[in-house]
């Protein structure tokens, strides 16, 4: 590994052969400096990032590239989506979009390695596939970035330049929860039995969901990510303080990250390890959480897509609904309110018109109440659905149809 400036290596990107892929630590962790001279150095590039949030290179000459669409990104017509649930976008990386460039945002170094901090996700495996196929793997050391451990910890022989930077780390925007929130996140809670293990997606009605299981004892996260509601619960005693919190990135407040560097209770893991089915059905009583756009009598659930455009990708959930349901005295939760306030129409519709995200969950919960379903023939599930979990407004219309389709 070599230290270098800014300048420096502006002229190593300027030499770069034309058009390549760089693979950049995504969410809340993106390498700003890395990318700006990105932007100016190389006319024309692809960037592949997850979930990118805020000011990323977007110009004529950039292709963006992702699996699961940020705000960034979003609505975007120069966007190359890649429909892949998350455990297998590793492989896609390996076998089909392998990075020219991989740029990290890392801690300061630690004894002979860096940490990627807060966002592990698919970044070894970018660095892996970028070094088996004469690709570089640029870091840009930030003393802000908090030193996690586990599959975070790079060795400076895998890195082959190193900027140093001083920046500040992005925030999760602060968003109050809304009645309609707490309403659904009690309702889960009151399904959530002592010693379960969590796996939460993003989003109010999880963070609900954590502020209702603060008398619980015993909880273990396994977990794609997490935000400050996990550290309430630690601070609460609520966690299990045999069993390491694992999950592959993390975004939220700065208060978070301070407590996230150098703790050894918190392991970070690569997406492979995560998001694997097998591994997930091995938790104790685990139980995913997840939300959606609208669900359909069929149980089947739309969480990517909006008016046919996408809007995010599969994620993490089915990955994670699998798993949950093969786990012992696991279970899968979808929630989201039954009437869409802004679009002034029903979440629970008659049959999906939109693309599928993730299907068969254990329970459908709005703030209307619980529809059982995991367990129920289709015409049980369709009623559950109906009388549990759809607005009022809609029952009626939405009898008649489950008639239509011979539910009823």
């Amino acid at each position: 590994m070599r230290i270098i400036t800014p300048e420096q290596l502006t002229t190593i990107l300027a030499n770069l052969p034309s058009n390549p892929r760089i693979s950049a630590s995504g969410n809340f962790s993106a390498p700003r400096t890395l990318l700006a001279i990105a932007d100016q150095a190389i006319p024309e590039f692809v960037l592949h990032m997850l979930n990118a949030h805020g000011d990323i290179p977007n110009r004529e000459g950039i292709t963006l590239e992702t699996a699961f669409v940020g705000p960034a990104m979003r609505n975007q017509p120069n966007l190359r989506y890649l429909p892949s649930r998350l455990s297998l976008l590793p492989v896609l990386i390996r076998n089909y979009y392998r990075p020219d460039l991989v740029f990290l945002h890392t801690s300061q170094q630690r004894f002979d390695t860096v940490s990627l901090g807060t966002e592990v996700n698919i970044l070894p495996r970018a660095i892996e596939t970028a070094r088996a196929h004469g690709g570089l793997v640029i870091a840009q050391a930030n003393k802000q970035m908090p030193y996690t451990y586990g599959d975070a910890q790079i060795y400076d022989s895998e890195i082959d330049y190193l900027v140093e930077v001083d920046e500040p780390l992005q925030e999760k925007p602060a968003s109050p929860l809304t009645d309609l929130q707490i309403e659904i996140g009690n309702r889960i809670a009151t399904l959530i039995e002592d010693h379960s293990t969590l796996q939460l997606g993003i989003g109010g009605v999880p963070d609900a969901v954590l502020m209702a299981l603060k008398d619980r004892k015993g909880l273990r996260i396994w977990t794609e990510m997490f935000s400050d509601g996990v550290l309430e619960l630690s601070r609460a005693g609520t966690l299990d303080d045999e069993i390491l919190i694992t999950a592959s990135f993390i975004f939220g407040t700065n208060e978070l990250y301070e407590w996230l560097n150098l703790n050894k209770k918190v392991r970070m893991l690569r997406t492979e390890r995560t998001n694997d089915p097998s591994q997930i059905a091995r938790q104790a009583k685990m139980t995913s959480i997840n939300s959606a756009l609208e669900v359909d009598l069929f149980d089947q659930a739309n969480a990517s897509h909006v008016r046919g455009k996408i809007y995010s990708g599969f994620g993490g959930s089915t990955d994670f609904i699998v798993g949950a349901l093969h786990s012992r005295g696991g279970q899968s939760f979808v929630a989201l309110p039954s009437w869409h306030p802004k679009a002034n129409v029903s979440t629970i519709v008659p049959r999906l018109q939109s693309n599928i995200t993730h299907f068969q969950h254990s329970y459908v919960v709005t703030e209307q109440g619980i529809a059982a379903c995991f367990g129920h023939s289709q015409n049980e599930q369709a009623i559950n659905i109906i009388h549990n979990a759809a607005h009022p407004d809609v029952r009626e219309e939405l009898i008649q149809k489950a008639s239509e389709y011979g539910l009823i």
